[in-house]
């Protein structure tokens, strides 16, 4: 073999390593990028499309998933100054002609939940296998659903303790769906109201509302609810044993008591729209401004309430520049007119005032071991396109159009729940289970209105509120 010759066996020899190398190293270089997007690109990518797969979702994805109410900006507090809020709320001014049949102006905004219109998101229900059964049960989630067994009692027969104002079946409406719904806790069962359950559960005691015109629905809605809506011409009017009485030349008491013979019941409503203390500063004179005591809670729970068994609590609507200006409240602290220039904004006045009563209530509660007390949240008001005398409106009559079921944990009345923390006071959570009932109010159907004017604050009845108390007898 000639030198020439091998030269040449050498030089393809070597092309043939060459070329082993160059496939090794692309080899390796397609493996180190099917790798590196392997680690850098989701799975799914490489599957099937997500329409090929029956999607179940996992107690943790269930929980991610948005309900139909989103809730607003939480109010911050200072550290100084727990109970105020940092940032002003926005007041409104309305003219005060009924302390309780006029609809109230706009409530401060960091404490209600907003409604995402015309999105009722559906959630897939775990297999029951799978729920964990929760020590307490938080009736605030569930849904509403149909119950033909409904309403508890007659809008047309319960006249004897019902307001026509507030009887929707008196009125123009037609539809009476909303009747027919039931509230349903999602992980749990609610104890169904019986009114002699409910006399015998409360025998000896005395349940007390205690609040504004929602308050006085509310006591309006259990009087039916125990009397299934029948007259009892033996239910006795105590109402002068907690002061009830009619002041000369005025309309009504500011309150009513009645007491159950059977079982010595005794369940009464008394007004107080702010749920502190309101007293004239001058008692000769009819035009006297009133001081309104923020960090005193009202007399009357200090005067009755060793009388009292079971007590719930509200406020909120009230708290406007109009009402204010109209009933010529003047905000008091300590005693004397008010100086702190946080309070001044109604949203922080009303916030240190829930506060401040629950917290006086929660101090009462070793002196009376026997006492429930409970603050009931924001009831929700649904005016669309402008306010109750500004052309607002809610119109819709169909039931659970924009929702029918709610998810979260905390309550949508931030304020409340805060307030109610760290104290004996219980929670009684109906602001979100509410949102979802816009077809429920009194709306354009009153006969008295005047035109033009709705009424998206106040529930019809039956209605709303029933729920509320099948939800307090539970936690009674």
């Amino acid at each position: 073999m000639t030198p020439l010759h091998r030269n040449r066996m050498k030089r393809g020899a070597l092309r043939r390593k060459a070329r082993d190398i160059s496939v090794v190293l692309v080899v390796l270089v397609c493996a180190t990028v099917v790798i590196w997007t392997w680690d850098t690109t989701p799975t799914s990518a490489f599957l099937p499309p997500e329409s090929h797969f029956l999607k179940l979702e996992t107690e943790e994805e269930v929980k991610k998933v948005p309900t139909a109410l989103n809730t607003e900006t939480k109010d911050s507090y200072s550290s100084a100054t727990p109970f105020v809020n940092k940032a002003e709320t926005k007041e409104d001014s309305t003219e005060d002609k009924d302390t309780e049949e006029d609809v109230e102006k706009q409530v401060d905004k960091a404490t209600v939940s907003k409604t995402n219109q015309g999105m009722a998101h559906e959630v897939l229900e775990r297999e029951p296998n799978y729920r964990k059964t929760p020590t307490t049960c938080n009736y605030a989630k569930g849904k509403w659903v149909v119950d033909n067994h409904r309403p508890l009692y007659s809008g047309s027969h319960c006249k004897q303790w019902l307001a026509s104002m507030w009887a929707c079946r008196l009125m123009q409406r037609t539809d009476f769906a909303f009747e027919r719904l039931r509230w349903q806790p999602k992980d749990c069962s609610m104890e169904e109201f019986e009114g002699s359950k409910f006399l015998k559960r409360m025998q000896n005691k005395t349940l007390a509302f205690v609040g504004d015109s929602l308050g006085r629905q509310q006591f309006q809605s259990m009087m039916c609810m125990i009397t299934g809506g029948k007259e009892r011409p033996d239910v006795l009017d105590v109402g002068p044993e907690f002061g009830f009485v009619t002041p000369e030349g005025g309309g009504r008491p500011n309150g009513w008591a009645y007491r159950f013979p059977e079982t010595n019941t005794t369940v009464l409503y008394h007004w107080s729209s702010t749920l502190c203390d309101i007293q004239p500063l001058n008692i000769s004179d009819p035009l006297t401004e009133h001081a309104m005591h923020l960090d005193r809670p009202p007399a009357f729970l200090r005067q009755y309430l060793h009388k009292i068994n079971a007590l719930v609590m509200n406020t909120g609507h009230h708290w406007n520049r109009g009402k204010l200006n109209g009933n010529r409240w003047v905000m008091h602290l300590n005693g004397v007119p008010n100086a702190n220039k946080k309070l001044a904004a109604l949203g922080n006045a009303k916030n240190f005032t829930i506060h401040s009563t629950v917290g006086w209530v929660s101090s009462q509660l070793p002196r009376h071991p026997g006492l429930k007390a409970f603050y009931r949240s924001l009831s929700p008001r649904h005016f669309v396109g402008g306010e109750w005398n500004t052309g607002g409106s809610c119109n819709n009559t169909t039931p659970m159009s924009i929702g029918k079921e709610v998810l979260q944990e905390e309550s949508s009345d931030y304020s409340a729940g805060h307030a109610v923390k760290g104290t004996g006071v219980k929670l009684l959570d109906i602001t979100a289970l509410s949102h979802i009932r816009d077809e429920g109010h009194i709306s354009r159907f009153s006969l008295s209105a005047s035109k033009g004017v709705q009424d998206c604050l106040h529930w019809c009845l039956p209605g709303v509120p029933d729920t509320w108390n099948e939800i307090l007898f539970a936690m009674i």
